[in-house]
């Protein structure tokens, strides 16, 4: 089911990387790149997963989470589209903000429904454009095993997190295409952003079922 993939994406953020020894037909093109995704798994085990800290904290935790560790920029420009160019400085600022407050409220809440026996960091592989891919396995207590691709680039001396996919679909275009049709059915971009301002529209995890 697909829904079981998108499962997968919230787990990524409470279970712990555990780095495997790669297997001889596995190669790690950057071990750096690896690190950091198993850097991202403890760290979120231990920002997110504490029953002591309020569920205001978390949200709070797993905020900063994802503007440290992610290309937001990056990643709002890519799921608007061809939107992107009609839209001006305002408009894709509050895109911005309110897209971070959407992957936040979906996921943030379901953190301690996720209890996978861990997360195997494989290998990685060099993407296009000078990105990395980190390949791993997400080791599912009730189903069979699910493949998620981390593709990663160099910031500043270290990585950040430009897409995540999910047995080979990706979230980025996923969200591309959910926000193609709000677009369209909501009369432009300023509908969208909208939609997002008075959480009017499917949560990221719900509206892929």
């Amino acid at each position: 089911m697909y829904a079981l993939r998108i499962v997968a994406v919230a787990l990524l953020f409470i279970a712990p990387v555990i780095v495997a020894r790669p297997a001889a037909a596995t190669a790690d093109a950057s071990p750096a790149a690896s690190a950091f995704i198993q850097k991202l798994g403890h760290d979120a085990v231990r920002e997110l997963t504490d029953p002591k800290v309020p569920q205001s904290e978390r949200t709070a935790r797993f905020h900063r989470l994802l503007v440290d560790r992610f290309d937001m920029a990056a990643i709002s420009k890519f799921v608007l589209g061809r939107y992107w160019r009609s839209t001006n400085e305002v408009q894709r600022v509050e895109f911005q903000r309110l897209f971070v407050d959407f992957i936040v409220g979906s996921y943030s809440v379901r953190f301690s429904e996720y209890l996978g026996e861990g997360v195997q960091v494989t290998g990685s592989s060099a993407g296009d454009g000078g990105t990395i891919l980190v390949h791993s396995r997400i080791d599912m207590p009730t189903s069979d095993d699910v493949g998620v691709d981390w593709l990663l680039r160099s910031a500043d001396g270290d990585f950040v997190i430009v897409d995540i996919i999910v047995e080979g679909v990706s979230m980025d275009v996923t969200h591309r295409s959910q926000f193609a049709s709000l677009i369209h059915d909501r009369g432009g971009v300023d509908g969208l952003i909208e939609a997002l301002r008075t959480r009017s529209l499917p949560s990221a995890e719900s509206s892929t079922q």
